[in-house]
């Protein structure tokens, strides 16, 4: 008979969701340094590309979650300090993007203090 309560969702393999985890965060950094350089977040139509780049974190955030959960081999059942730690990155990971948004303080601004 087949317990109900014995669910497991295996997703990726906990090497790879390891792997991943810990390779996402370092070449999303890298690409927000990217795009601050060039200032995208200030060109064209500066709401739309403001959108975009918050949907881009949102769904970047869903899949380091989903892969922090993974870590152990199974997506469910998962630990609850997998949890914990994959609302930290989430929260870390708006934190970036909320930051990546304000604009640097001008030349003259930073002379005068």
């Amino acid at each position: 008979m087949i317990d109900p309560m014995d669910v497991r969702v295996v997703l990726l393999d906990s090497a790879t969701a390891a792997t991943l985890a810990q390779v996402l965060p370092l070449l999303l950094l890298t690409l927000m340094v990217e795009l601050r350089r060039v200032e995208v977040h200030r060109r064209g139509r500066v709401r739309l590309t403001r959108t975009l780049l918050g949907v881009f974190f949102l769904i970047f955030g869903i899949i380091e979650t989903v892969l922090v959960l993974s870590i152990d081999g199974t997506f469910i059942p998962f630990e609850w300090t997998d949890l914990v730690l994959a609302l930290v990155i989430f929260g870390l990971l708006a934190l970036l993007f909320w930051l990546s948004l304000l604009d640097a303080p001008s030349a003259k601004k930073r002379k005068h203090d």
